[in-house]
């Protein structure tokens, strides 16, 4: 079976002594990596009041955590808890490739140390079973509550956001490859569990699945298998019959030289994730963050756009670099300080309109909720045509001045009920186009205008 090469380790001393342990791993496991019974009941070393509670490991050391709920497949779990970890803090499941570990996955990625600058915790699954890979395959796979290995990943949640009081609207998964397709899957599987994916060099939900037992679908991983965005929607939603809440945003990576999973699977990504969202398969940006790199952004133009696709020129399919991870939290919303806003529930609609003379201009924006559920916090995302700066507003703040705008709710105004609206408004400099913005976006999904 294809496999992903191992990562390059930016710890070199750590590779080195990992090296010269190898031969007495066994031996050290269970003090090193492995919370023993007694070690799972001790207190978090160093970690903020409050959070010294019973079933808390160590600080800033991977560690396994056993016994933590129902695991049909025999995952391992390995937890990184920073000791600087906020209140509520969020969770962020990375998820190893073929022939890896949790461990190599800690390794191979800078997740803890970014854990260590912005407080959230890092969960590892682990595969026992002698290919390392991800079930993505099965039938139990593919189904919330089926079995196998979104179970077990699920239990791993579960277990740290009781122990940790961990934010529960603030669960991210990412992987690479084989963990790659198993973010899909436990978007689909768990939209109700996570509020986005990053998922570098993977393949749509259900596209690996098999009937047979096998883990590898070659049609897939060539490239071959193509449905419409509905056909790869229908999938991902079939996952949960029923459900009808918010759905998970998405990140997507692939090289187009990808040879273990072939390039098109990127673009039938595209297709699933922004057909669940609800958005147009047509970018509303596209830009080149990096030189060989094409950017597209899917239902909104800001860093928390519904569906965000990288595409790598030239590059094979062990894409993953360091700086990445970075982009990743960006996308999530964990680079900054305080939570960051996810996609509410249900739909909106926003009317904007402006009063312009010779260098400046006033607007008015009403933002109202369409749907079923209240919104609690804000963000409305616009675009300001070029030449426009915002020079003053109210009713909320706006940053930056010029741009990709973001209108963040005051004190009084940050809770909207089903049907009901919201009024504010801003001051903004011009140098001819006095237009008013054309779309928007509240807390990363697309509102109708009008």
């Amino acid at each position: 079976m294809p496999a992903t090469p191992h990562l390059r380790s930016r710890r070199p001393l750590r590779s080195v002594l990992l090296a010269l342990v190898a031969a007495l791993l066994p031996l050290v496991a269970a003090t090193v990596l492995t919370a023993p019974a007694a070690a799972a009941d001790e207190p978090t070393r160093g970690s903020a009041p409050g959070l010294a509670r019973k079933g808390a490991v160590p600080a800033a050391a991977l560690t396994e955590v056993t016994n933590f709920g129902t695991n049909p497949s025999n995952l391992r779990m390995y937890l990184y808890v920073p000791e600087s970890v906020t209140p509520k803090p969020a969770v962020v499941v990375a998820v190893h490739w073929c022939t890896g570990s949790g461990p190599d996955m800690y390794n191979g990625t800078e997740y803890d140390t970014l854990a260590d600058r912005y407080g959230f915790i890092v969960l590892y699954p682990s595969v026992t079973r002698s290919s390392k890979c991800f079930d993505v395959s099965s039938p139990q796979a593919l189904r919330r509550g089926g079995g196998s290995d979104p179970v077990g990943v699920k239990s791993m949640i579960d277990w740290v956001t009781r122990t940790y009081d961990a934010d529960t609207g603030r669960v991210f998964a990412t992987g690479i490859s084989s963990g790659a397709m198993m973010t899909n899957v436990l978007l689909g599987d768990y939209p109700d569990v996570f509020a986005a994916g990053a998922a570098f060099s993977g393949v749509p939900f259900g596209c690996f699945a098999t009937t047979d037992g096998s883990e590898w679908n070659s049609a897939c991983s060539g490239g071959t298998v193509t449905r419409t965005a509905k056909e790869w929607g229908d999938l991902a939603r079939g996952a949960y019959p029923g459900y009808t809440g918010p759905r998970p945003r998405m990140q997507i990576w692939h090289g187009t030289e990808d040879d273990v999973l072939r390039y098109p699977n990127f673009g039938e990504q595209i297709k699933q994730w922004t057909n669940v969202q609800g958005v147009s398969q047509t970018p509303t940006s596209t830009d080149t963050p990096q030189s060989g790199w094409t950017r597209t952004r899917y239902g909104g133009t800001g860093d928390r756009a519904p569906v965000e696709a990288i595409s790598l020129q030239g590059v094979g399919h062990n894409l993953y670099a360091q700086g990445m991870a970075s982009r990743v939290l960006t996308f999530f919303g964990l680079d900054g300080s305080g939570p960051a806003p996810q996609p509410q529930p249900g739909a909106c609609r926003v009317r904007a309109s402006v009063n312009a003379w010779n260098t400046g201009l006033t607007a008015s924006v009403t933002l109202t909720n369409t749907g079923t559920t209240t919104v609690n916090g804000w963000k409305l995302g616009f675009t300001l045509p070029a030449g426009q700066a915002v020079t003053g507003g109210w009713g909320a703040t706006y940053a930056p001045s010029s741009g990709s705008v973001t209108a963040t709710n005051v004190s009084y105004n940050g809770t909207i009920a089903p049907g009901a609206s919201v009024s504010f408004g801003y001051q903004a400099s011009h140098t001819g186009n006095s237009a008013a913005p054309a779309a928007f976006t509240l807390n990363g999904t697309a509102c109708a205008a009008g």
